[in-house]
């Protein structure tokens, strides 16, 4: 199976707060967040892993060349973009075709509760029974978080900036299919700046997107996160 990291954002928010390292060379548990993401991803049988970072530093890439000659299935490119949306699209030429699953590097979640989110994801795209299989939480750990709606069999009805009685918000765990490649084409070109409206997007497309619940996902943002994504490893 394939596996991308968007790891291209400046992490400006955690570096005000005094922390000097690249967001993805931030430690958790004991490994960098882009150690951590990739050895998961080998963990759970990655043919590929493809990363895009960004060019301000050379530590994160020169980082990665190191984990290639060690000899982990990755790529990566160099390049900053105005959006995780951006990332993306740049990253569909290492990606290629066929389902994969995609995170941003701040995104910390329980291995165990990925484990069966993946297989979710293998068993219904692998039959045709959705386009995507997007990670959900109920755990609000963002100062902008994209709530999701879904209905009885978690199937996902729309994406929100407001709360308008939704349960969920987005984890950052994307599981995607080929079919959404003509989809994000369109919002580039339409100048869309946003993952989410690339979301929304889909389901005005039309595509059928299912929601998979993770108890607690913690998005590294800030200093504090550091310690409160340390405890969520050790207990989980």
């Amino acid at each position: 199976m394939k596996f991308a990291i968007i790891a291209a954002g400046e992490g400006s928010r955690i570096a005000a707060e005094g922390m000097s390292c690249p967001k993805p060379m931030v430690r958790v548990g004991e490994e960098h967040l882009i150690d951590r993401l990739a050895r998961i991803f080998s963990d759970h049988g990655a043919d590929v892993i493809s990363v895009i970072c960004n060019d301000k530093t050379d530590i994160v890439a020169d980082h990665l060349q190191k984990m290639v000659l060690k000899g982990l299935p990755l790529r990566f490119m160099v390049e900053s973009t105005p959006s995780s949306m951006h990332s993306l699209y740049r990253l569909h030429s290492l990606i290629g075709e066929g389902p994969f699953c995609l995170t941003t590097v701040d995104t910390v979640f329980a291995e165990k509760e990925f484990t069966r989110y993946v297989e979710m994801f293998k068993n219904l795209s692998g039959g045709g029974a959705c386009d995507a299989l997007m990670g959900v939480t109920d755990f609000v750990d963002d100062e902008k978080p994209l709530y999701v709606d879904v209905d009885g069999q978690m199937n996902i009805k729309g994406f929100y900036d407001e709360a308008a009685c939704c349960k969920y918000v987005s984890a950052g765990i994307y599981g995607l299919t080929p079919a959404v490649w003509p989809i994000l084409e369109e919002c580039i070109l339409n100048g869309e700046q946003r993952m989410r409206n690339f979301q929304r997007a889909l389901i005005r497309k039309g595509l059928r997107l299912k929601a998979f619940a993770f108890s607690k996902v913690i998005d590294v943002d800030h200093a504090a996160d550091v310690a409160l994504a340390n405890r969520f490893i050790a207990q989980s």
